[in-house]
């Protein structure tokens, strides 16, 4: 790297505009979206997809709700034309659907778009050329007049085909592509003369595509350039300002959302964000970001795992774990004190004290996009009591009293710790039982019996002590105390100091679990469980597993 970069490198100028609006200005209802996946997603995989996995995300994308969808490049390839075809021919597009196809301002590519589109009934023709200083000089060496020239020749030459789509709906779109590099009034001077030649009006509207092709300002730039458009060019009411953001400095999403507080109208862009470099806009992430804030995006995520499995199938790509709202970890806390927070957030939700959503460390219910509770919080080394208690409780029923979770938190962790990995619930439930439950030494239960008279209860039991069988007996005011004076008679003296109890599963043969705390006559304290379909037996083995754990 340059020690001074300023001798390589400079700011992209800022626009002129002190009396900036979109600062103050407040999101309250979703654009209107055009996928890109088929063209521009498509044209940036190592291997693009062949004709029957554009056909298959296709159909995902209209199930997601997209109305505008950019198909394709017809004139690039074979492929891309058939695909075209077959839309139109096996009428796949649904009515309220339009096909957006692009094409650059050239006249053989012009006619061979329009040959793919016959019979299709709603069509949005994309033409764009690029307009940069860079791309005037670099690429086609030519000056304003001369690429504005291109500009306004390709308009024309797709006005004079118009009339071969009779029966078609059609919009047209132009985008004087590299926008975010381009000064500003040069940018509405090429714009305004391909609306010369289209003629737009407010009952028939044309799309103005200002895309940040490459990012090269931060995005409060890329605001100003929008409004500064929106204020400027003329007849903005004939007009669909629209948005294709990429993501070369990281911030294609704020850069769509400040361009629509700017005055944009549309939002061009990609599932999780597929593009060339460092990809298109995510459009999940700005969907989800407005419903975030209760605002209806008009995109249907609720089974989002579905359209994760389709895009990855089709595409070869894959959505990176912590990718917004669709990556495996978003809505997963390992950490212990966000573990707790995240299960008492859940729990006043669940309880319904509250009437709109706010759950520490979750900015949406991750069950309205299809994912469960049970994925939030999972177990490593960095988890706490919390997270090893909500985890058993969440995929087995185990509800473990607060001082138990206590307890059983740090020996989780540590088990943990050694594994040097992530448990799944089973594992947990293991360490759970092997620590609480299995334990049979010394102590182990043969026998138990209990007989009540007047209040009084006698109990008998034999027990094993290290494998020899001892018989005792005691009396109480319950089973329990009736065992812990039998256990005393023995020299084994404690209290109960902890008792819950609670059904694993339903029916008449459904297991109980009970957990008890013991304190001896020094003061230590341990939890024992126990498991049986007997809920006095569960209690007795429970009382014994705390014993065990004394050793």
């Amino acid at each position: 790297m340059q020690k001074d970069p300023s001798k390589k490198y400079r700011a992209h100028p800022p626009v002129v505009l002190p009396d900036r609006q979109w600062p103050n200005r407040v999101l309250t209802a979703a654009p209107r979206w055009c996928s890109v996946d088929l063209r521009d997603g498509n044209q940036a995989l190592a291997v693009p997809m062949n004709v029957s996995q554009k056909l298959e995300l296709f159909q995902t994308l209209v199930k997601i709700g997209f109305k505008e969808i950019e198909v394709g490049f017809p004139s690039a390839s074979n492929t891309e034309f058939t695909f075209n075809r077959r839309l139109i021919e096996e009428k796949r597009a649904p009515d309220d659907v339009w096909l957006q196809v692009l094409v650059q301002a050239r006249e053989d590519l012009i006619e061979r778009t329009v040959e793919s589109l016959i019979g299709a009934k709603r069509v949005i023709i994309h033409m764009y050329n690029s307009t940069s200083p860079a791309q005037r000089r670099v690429v086609f060496g030519k000056t304003k007049d001369e690429i504005k020239a291109i500009a306004v020749n390709g308009a024309r030459m797709i006005k004079e085909r118009l009339h071969r789509l009779k029966g078609t709906e059609i919009m047209l779109q132009y985008s004087p592509e590299s926008f975010s590099a381009t000064e500003v009034e040069y940018a509405k001077e090429i714009s305004e003369a391909v609306m010369e030649v289209w003629q737009p009006t407010p009952e028939h509207k044309m799309i103005l595509n200002l895309p940040d092709t490459v990012e090269v300002a931060m995005p409060n730039v890329y605001a100003d350039q929008i409004e500064w458009m929106c204020r400027n060019i003329k007849n903005r009411d004939s007009l669909i300002i629209s948005l294709h953001t990429h993501n070369d400095r990281y911030t294609g999403v704020a850069a769509t959302e400040l361009g629509l507080l700017a005055g944009a109208d549309r939002v061009e862009g990609t599932l999780f964000g597929n593009g060339e470099r460092t990809g298109n806009l995510d459009v999940v992430t700005v969907a989800m970001n407005l419903y975030m804030h209760g605002i209806d995006p008009k995109l249907d995520f609720s089974n989002l795992g579905s359209v994760i499995d389709v895009y990855e199938r089709c595409t070869g790509m894959t959505v990176p774990a912590r990718q917004p709202y669709a990556g495996e970890l978003v809505f997963t806390a390992f950490s212990g004190s966000h573990q707790d927070a995240i299960k008492k957030g859940l729990a006043e939700w669940e309880g319904g004290t509250r009437s709109h959503w706010d759950v520490p460390y979750l900015t949406i219910d991750p069950a309205d996009i299809g994912r469960e509770y049970r994925e939030v919080i999972r177990v490593n080394s960095q988890s706490g009591k919390g997270g090893v208690a909500y985890l058993l409780e969440s995929e087995f029923g185990i509800e473990l009293p607060k001082d138990m979770q206590r307890e059983f938190g740090p020996i989780a962790n540590d088990a943990v710790d050694k594994l040097g990995r992530e448990v799944s619930g089973a594992e947990l439930k293991a360490m759970f039982w092997k620590e609480y439950v299995e334990r049979d030494t010394p102590w182990k239960l043969g026998t138990f019996r209990a007989t009540s008279d007047n209040g009084k209860v006698s109990c008998q039991a034999t027990l094993l002590r290290n494998g020899e069988a001892k018989t005792i007996a005691g009396n109480g005011n319950g089973p329990l105390a009736a065992l812990v004076h039998g256990l005393g008679t023995t020299g084994t003296n404690f209290e109960i100091t902890g008792y819950s109890e609670h059904a694993l599963s339903a029916g008449e043969t459904a297991a109980a679990i009970a957990y008890i705390q013991i304190k001896t006559a020094d003061g230590k304290t341990r939890w024992g469980a126990g498991v049986d379909t007997n809920i006095e037996l569960a209690s007795v083995k429970a009382v014994l597993g705390a014993l065990n754990r004394l050793v």
